[in-house]
């Protein structure tokens, strides 16, 4: 064993004893995080109340990582059973918080669904925090908190503006919370993650994304379509003011993503964060139009995809992507894979799972 690969060692024996709670965890990025927690060596323990993810992402993380993580079906929006919870796992030493209802169009046709399930889970779980002895937390924030951005790329900077969307609005309040929350209790560190478009699933196609009846997000609709459950992908909007007339956004793909969660924890249970809340966008730097998406598809897939352009989506805004020196300099991550390989990704994940 050389020396780096002993300081590795040594680094996931340490971790072992490291407890993590991760909400959502069978859900498409929290699952993704909950592999790479566990590749790092790290305990985890997953709430999920099982509404739009299924028990069957937890035999996909143990057959990649060879260990089966602990798993609570719990609604958060109990706050009974979330103390009880607490109560059982006073040993937890981190917190990632991922459930969350999360369709901008779904939010706009039933706010108050958005604003009981978004921001009363989030407000029990940081009144849980305050009682353990170790109180890091991270944030799965969106990049909705900037609303239509002035200018681009998106710097951590950049105003927080009117939301579009009742989504987007539980994002800015949910930051609002945790900053006040660690206004007056010091103890509590938390970074929040503002990331930009998720997409793809894991190259052992053992977990993916796996939405619930008819997909709220841009890739699953795409590969739906392509193996023929759908008949047709919507496009949303063709007149904006854009390359092609479609909207821009900052694809990420879920594996580069859930690492950044890891990093983020680390950076709070080694405290190298320079104040108890931080926030960090996640995204690749560079914007794509959703024809370039639906292109880069076809590319990988060999598959010419039925689309149409219809009218414009209430809540969308015209493009978004991301300015990432912070993430890179500072929390020390970037993005390694391409708009290529994550839909490469999920077009074998589709694949796999139309097959069982």
């Amino acid at each position: 064993m050389n020396s780096e690969q002993h300081v590795t060692f040594e680094s996931k024996i340490y971790k072992k004893h490291m407890k993590i709670l991760v909400t959502g965890g069978l859900g498409f990025i929290g699952s993704h995080t909950v592999v790479e927690l566990q590749h790092e060596g790290y305990d985890v323990v997953i709430i999920d109340n099982l509404s739009n993810s299924s028990i069957e992402v937890l035999d996909g993380i143990t057959t990649i990582t060879g260990k089966k993580p602990l798993f609570e079906k719990l609604d958060l929006k109990v706050k009974p059973d979330v103390q009880d919870f607490f109560k059982r796992h006073n040993d937890i030493v981190g917190v990632i918080h991922f459930a969350a209802n999360k369709a901008v169009g779904e939010s706009v046709a039933e706010p108050l669904m958005y604003y009981e399930n978004n921001i009363a889970t989030l407000v029990y779980l940081l009144q849980e925090l305050k009682g353990l002895s170790k109180k890091n937390f991270i944030f799965s924030s969106s990049c909705t908190v900037y609303g239509q951005a002035d200018e681009l790329p998106i710097t951590e900077n950049a105003p927080v503006k009117p939301a579009e969307s009742p989504y987007g609005n539980t994002k800015q309040i949910g930051e609002e919370i945790i900053r006040d929350t660690c206004r007056v209790n010091g103890d509590i560190k938390a970074i929040a993650l503002r990331y930009f478009n998720p997409i793809g699933a894991h190259d052992s196609t053992e977990i993916g994304e796996l939405p619930i009846g008819v997909p709220q997000n841009l890739v699953p609709f795409i590969t739906q379509t392509a193996i023929g459950m759908r008949e047709q992908l919507s496009v949303f909007g063709g007149d904006y003011p854009t390359s092609d007339g479609t909207c821009v956004r900052d694809y990420i793909h879920v594996v580069d993503l859930a690492k950044a969660h890891v990093i983020a924890l680390q950076r709070l249970l080694d405290v190298k964060n320079d104040s108890n809340f931080e926030f960090f966008n996640l995204g690749t730097g560079t914007g794509s139009t959703v024809l370039e998406a639906v292109q880069s598809f076809e590319r990988v897939s060999g598959t010419s995809l039925n689309y149409k352009i219809v009218d414009r989506r209430e809540g969308d805004v015209i493009a978004a992507y991301a300015e990432t020196s912070k993430a890179n300099n500072v929390l020390g991550w970037k993005t390694e894979l391409t708009l290529d390989d994550a839909m490469d990704s999920a077009w074998k994940w589709e694949q796999k799972i139309r097959t069982k």
